[in-house]
């Protein structure tokens, strides 16, 4: 029985091949899709478990400060620092940016925090290269995807920042690169207007402007303390938004990523399904191209039990070699893409026995095919 299916693999091995690989490129293609989806909520957690606080404190009746925009006080997180249960509460901006060298542009967040502060927003396991900030102006953390080098000037603003440190997988919600900057030159670049706007505000009647703004406060609780009962807490007196990193991810899951990762695993299953279709095409074809093989099998005695099992063990053997071809090609080609792609073996594993499952199943239609052809109309024919 075994040597049936080698024997008929072997007797067109190159064309089985070539068959196996072309589905396995098809295969690769859904492992990729897969491991962007998978990318995009790791790229949405990073920054919020690189900052590794408990508590988000932003503007009142708003989502902020990554689903929706916030802006409060900076001098709030001495309020909160005080409260119950708190270890140690800082300010903190993001702001969005459009950044070029001479390698493009691209887009960055900003993130501002203070380098003398009890919460610093680079995680020291991701710096590659330098240090991080111990200035109050000038100087900037950046990602290595920026292509930045140490000592390097960079103009944000009205200003020239200094590369101090780089860091390695660093990137915001929307998977793009991150620079830290301190909170007073983030509050700078985000909050003060230029020479020509504060001369038009005036002559508007608008005067002055307060850069003492940030967009969120984060917080780390005690230990024994249950952040939920700090956070109500906070925001009863505070009359702020208040919400727990578990809350904060979520938010960022159902609010900021929510249509994106939607639509590619919308366009991932779709692809299952097109990949499904294809090689149950592919397995009824070469079942009826055996055809007539098939029938003087039958006709010298051969139990349709054996046939049966033929056809499945290529089948098998099919869908194997195009798993295995299907992962080559997904990790030759995934570090090409512009965004992360986060592979799986256990996803590519489950991929490949939902399409082992549906591709026996489809070589029943050969096998019934078979079985119901008369051996002798099929070699007259």
């Amino acid at each position: 029985m075994i040597n049936l299916a080698f024997k008929d693999i072997s007797h067109s091995f190159s064309k089985f091949i070539i068959t196996a690989m072309s589905v396995g490129i098809l295969l690769g293609i859904v492992i990729v899709m897969i491991g962007l989806y998978r990318g995009m909520i790791y790229d949405a957690k990073a920054l919020t478990n690189d900052l590794d606080v408990d508590i988000w404190v932003v503007q009142q009746d708003t989502l902020g400060p990554f689903a929706e925009t916030s802006k409060i006080h900076e001098d709030l997180k001495n309020r909160i620092s005080y409260q119950e249960g708190i270890k140690s509460a800082e300010a903190i901006t993001f702001q969005n940016v459009q950044m070029s060298n001479r390698y493009g542009s691209f887009k960055a967040m900003i993130v501002g925090y203070d380098p003398f502060g009890k919460i610093s927003a680079v995680n020291p396991e991701k710096l590659i290269a330098g240090r991080t900030l111990n200035k109050e102006h000038y100087e900037i953390v950046v990602s290595d995807k920026t292509h930045y080098k140490l000592g390097e000037k960079i103009k944000l603003g009205r200003d020239y920042y200094t590369v101090v440190g780089i860091t390695k997988d660093t990137v915001s919600n929307g998977g793009d690169y991150l620079v830290f900057v301190s909170l007073k030159d983030a509050q700078i670049l985000q909050f003060t207007y230029t020479n020509e706007r504060i001369r038009s505000d005036e002559k508007r009647g608008i005067k002055g402007t307060n850069p003492h703004l940030v967009n969120a406060i984060i917080a780390k609780v005690k230990q024994g303390y249950d952040p939920k009962e700090v956070a109500k807490r906070i925001e009863e007196n505070t009359h702020k938004s208040v919400y727990t990193t578990p809350q904060e991810l979520v938010l960022l899951l159902q609010r900021v990523i929510k249509k994106s990762s939607k639509q590619i695993g919308t366009f991932t299953v779709i692809l299952i399904i097109v990949s499904v279709v294809i090689i149950a095409l592919i397995i009824y074809t070469m079942t009826l191209e055996k055809m007539k093989e098939l029938s003087i099998m039958k006709l010298i005695g051969i139990p349709n039990s054996t046939i049966a099992s033929m056809i499945i063990q290529e089948t098998v053997i099919l869908g194997v070699l195009a798993f295995i071809s299907g992962n080559i090609f997904a990790y030759m080609i995934s570090g090409r893409f512009p965004k992360r792609i986060v592979l799986l073996w256990s996803d590519s594993f489950m991929l490949f026995v939902i399409i082992l499952i549906f591709s026996i199943f489809a070589s029943f239609f050969g096998i019934y095919k078979v079985m119901k052809t008369d051996p002798t109309q099929a070699i007259g024919g």
